[in-house]
């Protein structure tokens, strides 16, 4: 006799509560792998160790016939390994740094809700920290409550990968005296979020935050007159839609943040692109050391002489130091027409040797040379089977 439909569920929910304990013990694992390697001083990621893993854990899915196709092997246990790496690196740059007190005090964009005050639950919540909310109304008024000591840490966005860098921030960054010391990437779901069931079609003024409104730009097209509001940021959009209570507007943000202000789903995935993320940075009064266990960036901001292959001399350097650059964006110099600021970003850490001849070599091929800060890389690259 066939099992009833309750009782296959009844099984799964067994099997789902047996896998999160199981994946409870694994990540506790990884502090032990972390007290080790900090005895040892061995490099945190051992990306050959994590092949021969995924690669194992393949052939006995084939010899045990679980019927498991390879590609849903590795898209599990990446996952897995992606939250190893950054556990490993939370305790070894715990230990590295003095702590600071349970209540940190963090600013961000917005207010409740939005995606930055998302993405600093979810750096609190890595570093096992509780956190006093600063919700502001500009990137600016975040570096000044870091600056003055209202907040331990600012979380900015820098990038998204649809919309491309946040001038704003970069601009922000020239003339801050602030570190950066952290980054991280936080998946962007962007929604159409109204008070109560309503139809598409009777949308006729969309709330959101500039960014959220170039993210979205062919969903929104494809609406039929459909005027924009723009807003300080998607979470005041929210609390505008929700606060106002019509049925013909709609807010773009996020589903999460729509419940803290009492809006339903219209439409989800209307991103331009599926897989939307922005990368956040984290500045605060001080530099934090990084371990040289620990892969690691180093962000500069460099001005080259107006000379013919000024940038290009400057640059080869980092390949005469075998230092791979992950990004290059230029800015111009406000007060100087024509003229261009660089930001290098780098996988390195200053403390090395190696990096540190680098950039002495560096100082001699630019006019001006500012290091912006050191940080651990929390955007873990899978390996590659």
């Amino acid at each position: 006799m066939a099992l009833q439909l309750s009782e296959i569920r009844q099984q799964i929910t067994q099997i789902d509560r047996n896998l999160l304990k199981l994946l409870s013990e694994r990540h506790r694992l990884a502090f032990d792998v972390a007290r080790s390697k900090e005895v040892t001083q061995k490099a945190l990621r051992d990306e050959e160790r994590e092949q021969q893993l995924l690669q194992e854990l393949i052939q006995f899915s084939e010899n045990e016939n679980y019927q498991l196709e390879a590609q849903y092997i590795i898209s599990i246990f990446q996952k897995i390994i992606e939250d190893s790496v950054l556990t490993q690196q939370v305790y070894l740059q715990n230990r590295l740094n003095e702590q600071r007190s349970q209540n940190l005090h963090i600013a961000f964009l917005g207010k409740r809700g939005s995606y930055s005050n998302l993405a600093a639950r979810n750096y609190a919540a890595r570093y096992q920290k509780q956190f006093v909310e600063l919700g502001c109304q500009s990137f600016e008024q975040v570096f000044e409550k870091v600056k003055n000591g209202e907040a331990d840490f600012g979380i900015l966005p820098l990038e998204n990968t649809t919309s491309g860098a946040i001038n704003e921030v970069y601009d922000l960054l020239q003339h801050t005296d602030l570190s950066l010391v952290g980054e991280l990437a936080y998946p962007i779901k962007h929604c159409v979020l109204v008070n109560d069931a309503t139809d598409l079609r009777q949308i006729n003024t969309l709330y959101s935050h500039p960014q959220v409104i170039q993210q979205c730009s062919q969903f929104i097209h494809s609406l039929d007159r459909v005027h924009i509001e723009y807003c300080e940021s998607s979470s005041h959009a929210m609390q505008l839609v929700s606060s106002l209570n019509k049925p013909n507007i709609a807010a773009l943000g996020n589903e999460d943040g729509g419940k803290l202000y009492g809006l339903s789903v219209l439409k989800t995935n209307i991103a331009n692109q599926e897989n939307n993320i922005t990368r956040f940075i984290v500045v605060s009064r001080e530099a934090r050391e990084v371990s040289p266990q620990i892969h690691t960036k180093t962000l500069l901001l460099m001005t080259t002489p107006q000379q013919a292959g000024s940038l290009a001399d400057a640059l080869f350097i980092f390949k005469k130091y075998q230092i791979n650059m992950t990004k290059l964006e230029s800015r111009p110099i406000y007060g100087k027409p024509w003229e261009e600021m660089f930001y290098l970003e780098i996988e390195a850490n200053i403390h090395h040797p190696n990096t540190q001849d680098a950039l002495e070599e560096l100082k001699n091929h630019s006019n001006y040379l500012k290091i912006l800060g050191c940080y651990p890389s929390e955007i873990v690259k899978p390996v590659n089977i």
